[in-house]
């Protein structure tokens, strides 16, 4: 009997759109899986992850190398399905399956049509010239493949305007989902901590501006050290990776102490936002779980005025949205955010709950057209 299959590009250890898939495999228990290849086996206790055969070749892991192929071998995937829920930032979307049913439908969450592609200034992989002498014969099979969506729906209103102008097509937002609940419902995460962690934490000052995510230059996170500098407090980097040279270049020259704690666990991370005087976001982000995070964790968020971040920080009420290059308005944001903390921030956050993305996600797929198997 026919039914439904989950598919998506490559799952890495972490990440904000393998959260996505993997509420998704929660929504649908009963449909197949598929990928092109996953960095944790068994991820999901048993349930069988089928990959592709990029996965099997050698281009496994080599992201760069295996762009030219990916949207031809998504055409040659094999299954009798009704059905397809495809979480797609690449070309997941183009998927087709021989054998089946001849009322197939696809539906897409797109986290953001293939950036290097429609928007090469927010991916350095569509500045080289192999990607720039590729990007238009590549646009219009995009396009061409986007006819085929059923529907489509984006993880944020800043991305449903990206897929209007890369694919000219409309699509509804359901934004991620964040585990508001399970953030909110521990008064002192401080007390789940490891004795290592809660070292480090007891170690920090009482007041402090955080930062948290990857060290990675698009980061922005010398952003979060200047905010420190113009309130005059000391900052907290959560995280690793390889711009951290860089980051504790300009630390050794701040005016504030600037403290670097590493990759850190869930409960040591939950436990910063609850401790944080101000979380600061600079980068520009397709949505942005971490703020959402914050908040439901009680902490203001200061962050930029672009992006997905701006629809869930709501500027005078949860935080503020400031510009980053300039001081003043940085400085001006930080003081009014330092005001914010509470019940207003938690609120806000529950809307983003996962609860509310696993019924969004059920009623996208519409199980009234779409029987499950």
């Amino acid at each position: 009997m026919a039914g439904g299959v989950l598919v998506h590009e490559w799952l890495a250890r972490t990440g904000g759109s393998e959260n996505v898939f993997d509420a998704m495999v929660e929504a649908f228990p009963s449909a197949d899986l598929l990928c092109l290849w996953s960095d944790v086996p068994d991820r999901y206790q048993g349930r069988p992850l089928r990959e592709t055969s990029i996965g099997r070749s050698v281009l496994r892991g080599r992201k760069a190398a295996m762009l030219p192929v990916l949207p031809i071998s998504w055409r040659r995937q094999v299954g009798s399905y009704d059905w397809a829920l495809v979480s797609s930032h690449l070309f997941a979307h183009h998927v087709s399956f021989r054998g089946s049913s001849p009322a197939f439908q696809k539906y897409v969450y797109v986290h953001s049509p293939a950036r290097y592609l429609w928007e090469p200034t927010m991916d350095t992989r569509g500045s080289s010239v192999l990607a720039r002498g590729a990007a238009l014969p590549l646009r219009k099979v995009d396009r061409l493949r986007a006819r085929e969506i059923t529907r489509a729906a984006s993880n944020s209103s800043f991305v449903r305007d990206r897929v209007r102008r890369a694919w000219d097509i409309d699509s509804q937002v359901i934004y991620p989902p964040v585990d508001v609940k399970r953030i909110a419902a521990v008064e002192r995460w401080s007390d789940r901590v490891g004795p290592d962690e809660h070292a480090i934490l007891d170690a920090l000052p009482s007041e402090f501006v955080l930062g948290a995510s990857r060290f990675v230059p698009y980061k922005a996170l010398e952003f979060v050290i200047r905010a420190g500098e113009v309130s005059g407090l000391p900052v907290v980097l959560a995280g690793e990776g390889p711009d951290e040279p860089r980051l504790r270049a300009i630390a050794q020259t701040a005016r504030v102490p600037v403290h670097f704690v590493g990759r850190v666990s869930d409960e040591m991370l939950f436990a910063l936002y609850q401790r944080t005087t101000v979380y600061v976001f600079p980068a520009v982000e397709d949505f942005g779980i971490m703020p959402v995070e914050a908040m439901a964790a009680g902490a203001p968020v200061v962050c930029g005025r672009v992006g997905g971040v701006t629809e869930s920080v709501i500027d005078g009420v949860t935080g503020s949205h400031v510009d980053f290059q300039d001081g003043q308005s940085v400085r001006a944001g930080m003081h009014a955010a330092e005001a914010m903390r509470g019940e207003a921030t938690v609120l806000r956050a529950a809307l983003f709950d996962r609860t509310e993305f696993l019924r969004r996600i059920r009623d996208f797929v519409d199980l009234a057209e779409v029987p499950l198997p």
